[in-house]
């Protein structure tokens, strides 16, 4: 069905929205009278992009085929259309289905520009009224027609409960670049009066720009958001269903986003292609020596972890497009995930924790959080905060978990094996027997986020690169990484509070004053100082 049949869908009687039976159902006066109405998309049927038409409830989504419209079909399940930050990045591969989104979407276009966030609106408290709980439930079960009732979203907007506005930006999400977006955009701007337009992110993705709107200004979302976010997601994986039951969670749902492509649940040692558009795991992969590593560029970035004098590189092309991997490092468990929109590189032992039999097995969730990725364990379905290691749902959050962390080493190959002769390098082929390109990423995220971030700490610009270390009971401590390495280079004692820094390997260590190493990471600095908001950033002399 093409589109403009769809926005034209006639209703059947006057209850419904006050139009003959047999008419076509005017747009709600808030939207005909918006100062927003004429600053998007006009028209769905102008735009060279694509939509997701899921089947009907119930359908076995695995086998079922999905509609691109206008022109393309591909399986619903077997990845494909990626809506990366709003912005029009459809692709549909469907005789690779393997293929994460580090290969699949172009790059971004997201600077910084500086920008104030206007006073947040006023939100009642209290309960949901019923007739506006049952609007947002059929705006929810809407995605699966792929339409916006026009009706129960002027429900909600005339309840002029701001705090609806979360659920609306979760939908937006999924209907972005249609006269949907346009009607998802004007409802949350007249529920909140607010005028998103002078924000320059708004011209490239409306849905960018509200989101980050709404974690500024830490508005309260409404009783029962939490499973109506549920509802929703699961629309899309059905295999998220245990991380939105956990009612004592110690996650925000509200800033809980969808990264573009589904769960990895695969089980460890899987070497066959993702075939539902997750992003795989690399498990045990084969090392080879320091010469066997001829294959990677000198000048290339590896990210380096040293247990028990034993050292591993892992190539940044490979864990672009793996971004986790579960390995054994001088008889530890690891579990190494890697935030490439973070630009973070973490290291966690998986061995001798704390409610679990057995070691972890860390995946890629699909879920992201304020544009971290979300990753849990298979064997309990528990999910962690990736960036702070901490058990946030399930029984190991129960069991109060929190992951160990060791020093990962952001470092050039050349420089890296230059220092440990012993290392050993992730083969070329991951030993699955796979071609990796050198830059699968494209300098996706050389401009900025392209997820909601919120408002971000102006002591440094967001995409600067940062050391980080927490040290127990102390606040954390960040180093700008190219300051930082002309300080060491040039003699320069470089500290601040407990925390030394250390020429290592062509990067760069921490210890404390008695040379005691503790564990540290790179990181860009938005995602930093947004985990640890109360960081003491190093300053250089001059």
């Amino acid at each position: 069905m093409e589109r403009s049949q769809r926005v034209a869908k006639p209703v059947s009687n006057t209850s419904a929205g006050g139009a003959a039976p047999g008419s076509v159902k005017p747009a709600p006066w808030w939207l005909r009278t918006s100062p927003h109405f004429d600053r998007v998309a006009p028209s769905f049927d102008s735009l060279n992009v694509g939509r997701l038409v899921l089947p009907a409830p119930g359908t076995a989504l695995d086998n079922e085929p999905i509609t691109i419209q206008p022109h393309t079909r591909c399986p619903l399940r077997q990845v494909a259309c990626l809506l990366i930050a709003g912005l029009a990045f459809v692709a549909c591969r469907p005789t690779e289905p393997e293929l994460s989104p580090v290969e699949t979407t172009a790059p971004a276009e997201a600077e910084v520009v500086p920008y104030t966030y206007p006073p947040a609106p006023a939100t009642p408290s209290g309960p949901v009224d019923p007739g506006v709980a049952a609007a947002l439930t059929k705006l929810v079960d809407g995605l699966t027609d792929n339409v916006i009732d026009l009706v129960a979203l002027d429900r909600v907007v005339t309840s002029k409960d701001a705090r609806h506005s979360w659920l609306l930006a979760d939908l937006l999400r999924f209907f972005q670049e249609s006269d949907d977006e346009r009607s998802l955009v004007l409802a949350v701007a007249r529920l909140g009066a607010v005028d998103f337009a002078p924000d320059p992110a708004f011209a490239k993705s409306p849905w960018l720009s509200i989101t980050n709107h709404l974690i500024a200004w830490d508005l309260p979302a409404a009783p029962g958001y939490r499973e109506l976010k549920g509802r929703l997601f699961q629309q899309i994986e059905p295999r998220w269903k245990p991380f939105f039951a956990d009612a004592n969670a110690d996650i925000d749902w509200r800033i809980l986003s969808w990264g573009g492509v589904l769960i990895d649940d695969r089980p460890l040692g899987t070497t066959a292609a993702c075939a539902r558009s997750c992003i795989p795991a690399l498990d045990d992969p084969v090392l080879t020596n320091a010469s066997g590593g001829a294959w990677y560029p000198d000048s290339a970035l590896v990210f380096g972890v040293v247990e028990s004098g034993q050292a591993v590189a892992f190539p940044k092309n490979i864990m672009e497009v793996h971004e986790m991997v579960n390995i054994t490092i001088g008889g530890r468990r690891f579990a190494i995930p890697y935030c490439t929109l973070c630009g973070s590189a973490q290291a966690y032992y998986t061995d001798s924790v704390q409610g679990a039999t057995s070691p972890l097995v860390l995946r890629t969730s699909g879920l992201l959080s304020r544009s971290n990725k979300v990753m849990y364990d298979l064997g309990t379905q528990s999910v962690f905060d990736t960036f702070t290691g901490r058990a946030v749902s399930g029984p190991l959050r129960q069991s109060g978990v929190a992951l160990t962390e060791t020093t990962v080493v952001t470092s050039t190959w050349g420089e890296w094996k230059q220092a440990h002769a012993d290392t050993r390098i992730v083969a070329s082929d991951g030993g699955i027997g796979r071609a990796y390109k050198p830059d699968p990423l494209r300098g996706r995220d050389d401009k900025g986020p392209i997820f909601p971030i919120g408002p971000h700490d102006s002591r440094l610009p967001v995409q600067e690169k940062v050391l980080g270390v927490v040290l127990p009971g102390a606040k954390p401590v960040a180093f700008s990484v190219t300051q930082a390495k002309a300080a060491v280079a040039a003699g320069r004692v470089v500290k601040a509070g407990n925390v030394e820094l250390v020429a290592s390997g062509g990067g760069l260590r921490a210890q404390l004053a008695d040379a005691t190493e503790v564990a540290s990471h790179e990181a860009f600095w938005f995602a930093w100082s947004q985990f640890h908001p109360d960081t003491i950033l190093w300053t250089p002399l001059n």
